[in-house]
């Protein structure tokens, strides 16, 4: 690995999530890859617990990820609907390796 890739990381309890949400979700993803340059988005969900993870080649495009206005107001949705609590976290990927490319 040649430079470093940043990982966000956001888990979240689910609380009320409607067609909105999988509308503001799927535009969310599209505009992280084509407008701030994220290397992939994947997202998992079991029981009321969701966890997405993100990648990323520097933390200033993750910034401007944050606030991306339609991101803040999908926050904004987040902390008054979707979501019953959530957490984020954002780290530096140190090391990768592994034998299997469709493994992540």
């Amino acid at each position: 690995m040649e430079k470093p890739i940043y990982a966000v990381i956001f888990k979240a309890v689910i609380g009320d999530l409607d067609a909105t949400y999988h509308e503001t979700a799927s535009q969310l993803r599209r505009r992280a890859m084509e407008l701030y340059d994220c290397i992939s988005f994947e997202s998992y969900t079991q029981g009321d617990r969701e966890i997405s993870i993100s990648y990323w080649r520097d933390e200033e495009q993750i910034v401007k990820w944050k606030n991306d206005q339609i991101h803040l107001k999908a926050q904004q949705m987040g902390r008054e609907k979707w979501y019953r609590s959530y957490q984020v976290q954002v780290v530096k990927l140190i090391k990768q390796y592994g034998e299997d490319d469709q493994a992540g």
